[in-house]
């Protein structure tokens, strides 16, 4: 479809299909290998290999020296040549994350703009020696992703201009969740705040919009919740349903996965308190793993592979407790048999 009218085609997949990354991985395959059998690990000469990142056709090669990055590029050219591809002029770039190389310092990857900042010794970074290096590494949303989401949000409060508060609540409320959780295991905070303010801004134009007599005050009391004592919520009198605030998604920094670690490796206490879910664990015990951190609240240790663990209440059931997840801990059984002997004697 280009400008309305219909180009079928006998071939070619769909932009942005299902099929469309599995496809580009198929034919990608192998790039990374072919990159590293060029520059092979020379450890007595303080030599690494360049680092290459792939999510489907979109790949970024690391290293410290620009030299190797062009070489790189090259290495990857021919390959792809070979199959009849070659890398977008437009989308190729060599930059440097610290340093001003090509245009601004830094890079934008699959959403996110990577870049690095010169700060003192007490915010530095550590290598894998534990020197500090100087700089800082900071990952967040970038630009163009946030222009977009702003621009689906104007969207979509503006296709709804005439319906109910409810309905626009629960139209915005998926794009706003799933964008914020995206972007809640980096620096999002202060982009949060500020998307937060600009859609502040669309839904009091679209308030204006639906009561163009009525005063801003008349407005503000009718949509926010403001004189009920509850703050500036987007929600409808007498009604739970309300707007969800990108600030309201908690951040939380991403944990590289251990080594070979495979969710079918059996190690049900990793995966259980690294995602609050395993098939051999029942949904109660997985989510106190991950809620507990992987440790045991009574004595401070992390749970084995083997450790018996017993669900302990916080406030026992004869003191007026419950079975909800706030007031139950995951104890090693000799801490539980301790705990509940202190409590009783």
């Amino acid at each position: 479809m280009d400008n309305g009218q219909l180009f079928p085609t006998e071939e070619g997949a769909m932009q942005g299909g299902p099929i469309s990354p599995l496809l580009a991985n198929i034919a990608l395959h192998g790039l990374e290998r072919v990159i590293k059998e060029n520059f092979s690990r020379r450890s007595r000469r303080g030599f690494n290999p360049p680092q290459i990142i792939r999510y489907a056709d979109d790949f970024v090669v690391l290293h410290e020296d620009q030299n190797i990055v062009q070489q790189c590029q090259e290495i990857a050219s021919a390959w792809l040549k070979e199959t009849g591809l070659e890398l977008k002029p437009s989308k190729t770039r060599i930059t440097h994350t610290l340093e001003v190389v090509e245009g601004k310092p830094g890079f934008d990857f699959l959403g996110f703009h990577i870049r690095q900042y010169c700060v003192g010794k007490t915010k530095s970074g550590k290598d894998s020696r534990g020197c500090l290096q100087g700089f800082k590494t900071h990952i967040k949303p970038s630009k163009a992703a946030i222009q977009r989401h702003v621009e689906k949000l104007h969207e979509t409060i503006n296709t709804h201009k005439q319906a109910e508060q409810k309905e626009l609540i629960e139209a915005l409320n998926p794009k706003i969740m799933g964008w914020s959780h995206y972007y809640a295991h980096v620096v999002s905070a202060k982009v949060f705040r500020r998307v937060d303010n600009i859609v502040y801004g669309m839904l009091q134009r679209w308030a204006v919009y639906r009561h163009p007599n009525k005063n801003k005050h008349w407005i503000i009391n009718k949509y926010w919740r403001v004189d009920e004592g509850k703050g500036w919520i987007f929600q409808p009198p007498n009604d739970g349903n309300q707007l969800y605030r990108h600030n309201q998604t908690r951040i939380r920094r991403h944990i590289k996965i251990q080594g070979r670690r495979s969710p079918y490796d059996g190690d049900w206490i990793y995966w259980s308190k690294r995602m609050g879910r395993h098939p051999e664990v029942s949904e109660r015990v997985a989510k106190l793993l991950k809620k507990q951190k992987g440790k045991c609240w009574e004595c401070g240790l992390y749970f084995l592979d083997g450790d018996k663990m017993e669900i302990d209440h916080l406030v026992p059931k004869r003191l007026g407790g419950n079975d909800a997840i706030y007031n139950l801990q995951l104890l090693h059984r000799h801490c539980h048999d301790a705990k509940t002997a202190r409590d009783t004697g």
